[in-house]
């Protein structure tokens, strides 16, 4: 039994780790996944999987740590749930973009996210010019949410797509 509370202890590491890494390095990124993350995430699953199993490659230290993992997202969504200022710690807010045809320009450079995106989505969900967007939003799960107009308000969304070094933008 304690080779497996080892492998439990490991994954358990690893999943903390895992989660300060996204919130440090990102978690819009994570809203649509382009090539370059999905290698990322093979590759990091490669590379920890020794670190949570160490030399046992048997069928149930395998399940033992998928288990422990299932488990702790678990316990830790619930802990996430009740505690606000965990959730602040972890998860990002919504940020506004526009509100009333007025756009915030530090909250896009903050979020790294050029006029020309915002143009971009704008007028992927019909809309002609920022000024007739009442609210735009960057959302918790990383899609921009879109609401226009004053007569006829409607809600669009869009997830932003997050470029890499790897794409080449026009």
């Amino acid at each position: 039994m304690i080779p497996y509370l080892d492998i439990v202890v490991r994954s358990i590491c690893v999943y903390f780790f895992m989660v300060i890494a996204l919130r440090i390095f990102g978690k819009k990124e994570l809203s649509q996944l382009n090539a370059s993350d999905i290698v990322l995430i093979l590759l990091i699953s490669n590379a920890v999987q020794n670190a949570m199993v160490g030399s046992d490659v048997s069928l149930e230290g395998g399940i033992v740590a998928a288990f422990s993992l299932f488990l702790i997202n678990y316990i830790f969504k619930k802990i996430i749930n009740k505690s606000p200022f965990l959730s602040r710690l972890v998860q990002s807010k919504p940020e506004i973009l526009i509100h009333d045809g007025k756009i915030d320009f530090n909250v896009l450079s903050k979020l790294d996210i050029t006029s020309d995106e915002l143009d971009e989505v704008i007028r992927e969900h019909g809309v002609d010019n920022y000024k007739h967007v009442k609210l735009a939003m960057l959302e918790l799960n990383g899609s921009i949410s879109i609401i226009s107009g004053k007569e006829n308000l409607r809600q669009t969304r869009h997830k932003r797509i997050h470029k890499t070094l790897g794409e080449i933008t026009t």
